[in-house]
Order: structure tokens, then C-alpha cells, then sequence
């Protein structure tokens, strides 16, 4: 019953639901422009009213009172974002269906192929909130993600265009920055002093932008959620405050008027409200916001083990008194937790003097620390605790994958991902079913109209067995426009082949 709140729920971004915008994940974009930009705090920088902070609650009138002043302080920093994407809807003439000899016979040059479609634009929606006067916006990736031209609509009616800063698909945020001056940023709050139950607004534009800055209230309904499929870094914030499509990249605030998330997504089975909302937390949105602004990307910190959770039956197996922590399986060759001393069959209690209750916590922990800096891990070792510290090195590999999904998103079509237990439960797959899953496809492609969807298990390319993710780049990696693709994918328990030119 583990995956029964996925089973029946779809979990939907509400951001790109209203609107044609649909594109695959990069790993870091970003313009030179503002690479290097200084970053400092600017919460003093905020002029959100706290004047609710220590208000006295005597009647009703004054119950609705602070809930006005909340709302007053905080909506002049929320903005609706457009989003514009041109593609080329392409004629499929008979001549298409027997391939590239006809025109080779025709003599069609291939750089012309396509020529014969109509551009259209798709557009997009959602929401984002000021951090800075100097006009720096927090939002989420996929409200943005892969959009020809951005623009942003003010709380006074001021439409400007906006460049991305960077973005980060592991967690789900981009920062953007529109050219102006004097803009009214929110005060960035505490989330990790966020308690369930508080009082909380989210604000957006949902549905459409004749609804822009929509007010909705409800409470902290949890805090600490993984394992929902949205990202790689999860620890989301739920909340039953109304959050619809277009909401996505808004502000949920407390009653300081203070940011304490970044409104990403809602689970539901219809696609409308249902009470279940999730935001990133402001104090993780801070740091990513922080790190592109400065370098232009977002580095994470990198321990170098594979872990697993630990049940009551293992926790029994290692004479624990209860289930909780961290199990050490594998331990990289030459990786930080190897050069400390952390073997395979330890249990990691602790990370700088606070309790891991799980493998995400850990995860989401280490990944937030900056390479370089040394950690102090607490051991369970054969019914003994140990005390080591870890230097942590920079976790490997990401501007390589960057480059690797910029080229299947543009060449091949469609965007791929290793195997997971995420991607499991976000398409029903079992646990064996193989290495690489297909995680989009864009319907304008030859790949959509081979019939590869999403959700989709490559089991082969090019008539050669897939047997890791990397081999699968490496594969497509030599492939160039016109070439051939041949897949072999399994789909519901079946295997489909499907074969189209890049």
C-alpha cells in the first residue's frame, strides 16, 4: 500500500496547465549577463507590513483585520508570468511515409525539411514573487522551462520582459530578473520554523490572468513531504490552502506576510482543488535562488554512498532500539565518506548533531551543504556508535548531464531519465523494468509521431541492449539530425518497436 496516495491521485504543476507550454527539463541555463552578480541578504530590503506579528485579537473585526493586513503587505510583490514558445507544426506529406530515399530521388535538400510547416506560437502561465527591488523574481522551473520570451505583469499594471537568471529542475525553481527598479520584493521567512497547523496564503494568478494575485487561506497541513515525484530534491510543504494551475511559482505566506514557500503543484483526481497543495520551502528556494544569482548554477554537496531506509525488521537485524536512519550500502571508491572511514553496513544516526529520520532527509541535507565544507556524521557500527567527520566533495557529473538532456530534448524529441523508484511510481512501472525512461516528448517531434510516449521503458537502440542510462547517452550522444533511431520500448507489459529520423 506504499504507493496508494500516487495510485489514485494525479499530481499535476500548476503552472503549465493552463497554456500550451509543455518542455523537458535542463539540467542549468543562464545568460552571462548577471552571472556574477553580488549576493547579499536583502530581507531588511522587504517592505512587507508585519504589522500582524503582535496584533491584538479582541473581535472578529479584528480576526479578518490581520488576515487584510497580510494579504495587503504581501500581493504588491506577487507577478504574472507569460511564457511564449514557437514551433514548427510540420505538414506530413505521403511522401514522408517512405522515408528519405524519396527525397534523396527529389532531390529535397534535408536542410529543408520541416520548411513546409506553419510556426505556432503556445503560450503559457504562471505565477512568481519579487525577492528584490532591483527586479529579481523567484518562480518555479517548469513554468518557465524552454520559453522563447518571458514576460512578467506587475501589481500596477506594468507588463515587462524577463531573462533568466538560472534554473534548477532538481528542485523545481528559477529565478528570473526584468529590467526595473523599485519594485516592492516580500521578506523571505524561516520555513524550517514552520509548524503544522500555522495559518498560511498562498497567492497567484489561477486559472487565467483576469484572476491574477488570487488570495487563498488554509493552514500548514504538513511539512517534510518526499517521494511525491515532482523532483529530485523533495521536501515539500503541503498545504490545504486553494492552489489551482497558474498558482505555480506564487508565494504561500505566513501571517507576518513572510515567504515561506513557493507554491509548485496539487495532487487530485479531477485536475481542480481537492485540498492538497505543495510548496517548496522558502529556506531551500533561498539557497538555490542565492546560488544562481552568484555563479550561474547550483552546486551540491556530495558524501559518495548509496543508503537505503531502515525498517523496524533491519533495525532489529542491527540491534537498534528503533527504526530510523540512514543504511550505508555501497561506498564509493576515492569518494568523501571512503577517505572518513564510513563502511558498507553502517547506520548514519546523525549529521551535524541533528537526528536523520530518513534516507530524504539525509539526501536533501547533504545535497544543501557546500561542497568543501566538513560534516560531523554519527554511527551506528555493530552495536557501537563512532563519531566521524566528512569532507564533502561536489556531487558529480552535473554539467555533463546539463549538456546530455539538452541533447536528447533538441535532437531526439523527447527527454529521458534513469530508472527510479520515483519514475516507478510515476508511471506504474515494476521494479525491473529497465534503465532509461522516457519522461516527455515533444508532439511537434518525428519521436511522437513514431508513437514514443511518455512513461515509455527503452529496452534498446540502435538494435543494442540498454543496460545503464550512460550507455543510452553514449549511444545517442554520435547521433546528428536525419539520422535513424531504432527503439525497442516496453509499454504496459508489451514491447513496440518504433524507428524515425532525428
Amino acid at each position: 500500500m506504499k504507493n496508494n496516495k500516487l495510485t489514485y491521485l494525479f499530481l499535476i504543476l500548476a503552472g503549465v496547465a493552463v497554456g500550451g507550454l509543455v518542455f523537458s527539463n535542463i539540467e542549468f541555463t543562464f545568460p552571462d549577463k548577471d552571472r556574477h552578480a553580488a549576493v547579499t541578504n536583502r530581507a531588511n530590503e522587504a517592505t512587507a507590513a508585519n504589522a500582524t506579528r503582535d496584533m491584538p485579537i479582541r473581535t472578529l473585526r479584528d480576526f479578518n483585520e490581520a488576515f487584510v493586513k497580510v494579504a495587503e503587505s504581501a500581493t504588491p510583490s506577487v507577478v504574472t508570468i507569460f511564457t511564449e514558445k514557437t514551433v514548427n507544426r510540420r505538414f506530413v506529406s505521403p511522401f514522408d511515409l517512405f522515408g528519405s530515399p524519396f527525397d534523396e530521388f527529389f532531390g529535397i535538400p534535408r536542410e529543408r525539411e520541416g520548411s513546409n510547416g506553419q510556426k505556432e506560437v503556445l503560450r503559457g502561465l504562471g505565477s512568481g514573487v519579487i525577492v528584490r527591488k532591483d527586479g529579481y523574481i523567484l518562480t518555479n522551473n517548469h513554468v518557465i522551462d524552454k520559453a522563447d520570451a518571458i514576460y512578467v505583469r506587475t501589481s500596477d499594471n506594468r507588463r515587462l520582459e524577463a531573462k533568466v537568471v538560472g534554473t534548477d529542475p532538481k528542485t523545481d525553481i528559477a529565478v528570473l530578473k526584468a529590467d526595473a527598479k523599485n519594485l516592492k520584493p516580500i521578506a523571505i521567512g524561516d520555513s524550517d520554523a514552520l509548524r503544522v497547523g500555522e495559518w498560511v496564503i498562498a497567492i497567484g494568478s489561477p486559472l487565467g490572468e483576469n484572476l491574477a494575485r488570487t488570495v487563498t487561506q488554509g493552514i500548514v497541513s504538513a511539512k517534510g513531504r518526499a517521494n511525491v515525484g515532482l523532483a529530485d530534491y523533495e521536501d515539500f510543504i503541503q498545504t490545504d490552502a486553494a492552489i489551482n494551475p497558474g498558482n505555480s511559482g506564487g508565494p504561500l505566506v505566513n501571517i507576518n506576510g513572510e515567504l515561506v514557500g513557493v507554491n509548485t503543484a496539487i495532487a487530485s483526481r479531477t485536475g481542480g482543488f481537492e485540498g492538497i497543495g505543495f510548496a517548496v520551502p522558502s529556506n531551500m528556494a533561498r539557497q538555490i535562488m542565492e546560488s544562481l544569482i552568484s555563479k550561474g548554477r547550483v552546486t551540491r554537496g556530495w558524501l559518495g554512498v548509496t543508503i537505503q531506509d531502515v525498517d523496524e525488521n533491519i533495525a532489529k537485524g542491527l540491534r537498534l532500539e528503533k527504526a530510523g536512519g540512514a543504511l550505508v550500502g555501497t561506498v564509493v571508491d576515492k569518494g568523501p565518506a571512503r577517505s572518513a572511514g564510513v563502511k558498507t553496513g553502517d547506520v548514519i544516526l546523525e549529521i551535524d548533531g541533528r537526528t536523520v529520520q530518513n534516507t530524504v532527509e539525509l539526501r536533501n541535507q547533504i545535497a544543501a551543504t557546500p561542497p568543501g565544507r566538513t560534516v560531523g556524521l554519527t554511527l551506528w557500527r555493530n552495536g557501537v556508535v563512532k563519531k566521524v567527520s566528512v569532507r564533502l566533495g561536489e556531487l558529480p557529473g552535473q554539467e555533463a548531464a546539463a549538456a546530455a538532456d539538452r541533447k536528447i530534448d533538441e535532437e531526439l524529441g523527447f527527454s529521458a531519465a534513469p530508472f527510479s523508484s520515483d519514475l516507478a511510481s510515476r508511471y506504474r512501472l515494476q521494479a525491473d523494468a529497465g534503465k532509461v525512461v522516457v519522461t516527455g516528448v515533444d508532439s511537434a517531434s518525428n519521436a511522437y509521431r513514431a508513437g514514443l510516449r511518455e512513461g515509455d521503458v527503452i529496452k534498446a537502440a540502435n538494435r543494442k541492449d540498454i543496460a545503464s542510462y550512460k550507455q543510452f547517452l553514449d549511444l545517442v550522444g554520435g547521433m546528428k539530425r536525419g539520422d535513424l533511431l531504432f527503439l525497442l520500448v516496453e509499454r504496459n507489459g508489451s514491447k513496440v518497436y518504433f524507428a524515425f529520423n532525428l
